[in-house]
């Protein structure tokens, strides 16, 4: 008895002792973006979401390690659409054109007023739905409807012909 209690003390400390990294498991894909009716846009931004799901938000990062909002805004419509745009929320919030709120839809970038100076940017991916990194869940969607989201709307743009 003792010695098979020693066998599986042994075994504990060597499992335990694993070089494997153990990944966080990614978020599954939202049920309304697995709808088979999404236009082509929604499935690209859905593509580039899946890649960038649970990357942690980083101010500055540009990389699946790390990514801020307007890194990851730039990245989906380099990757998705194959148009280069700003690197800044503050110079996305001056490209394409304005739209209403009411008007928008998949690929518009939306942007928020988050502080005195603050800005946020994301990529609407649904009506009401947008893709951004949140410094608090990381790369996310988000509604529109958020009363935190809605309280800090700024304006929509339409980048996409």
């Amino acid at each position: 008895m003792r010695l098979f209690l020693l066998l599986v003390a042994i075994m504990l400390f060597v499992a335990g002792c694993s070089t494997r990294e153990v990944s966080k498991p990614k978020p599954k894909t939202p049920y309304y973006l697995q709808e088979a009716n999404n236009s082509w846009i929604t499935n690209a931004i859905t593509q580039e979401y899946k890649k960038w799901s649970a990357t942690p938000y980083q101010y500055g990062g540009t990389t699946l390690n790390g990514v801020d909002c307007s890194s990851l805004v730039q990245s989906i419509y380099r990757d998705a659409f194959h148009i280069q745009i700003p690197r800044t929320t503050k110079n996305q919030a001056k490209i394409g054109y304005k739209i209403d709120k009411k008007s928008s839809r998949e690929g518009d970038l939306v942007f928020f007023k988050t502080g005195y100076k603050a800005r946020h940017s994301g990529v609407i991916i649904r009506k009401d739905k947008f893709v951004h990194s949140s410094a608090t869940y990381g790369v996310t969607v988000s509604s529109l409807n958020n009363p935190y989201w809605k309280d800090k709307y700024w304006q929509t743009r339409r980048v996409l012909p």
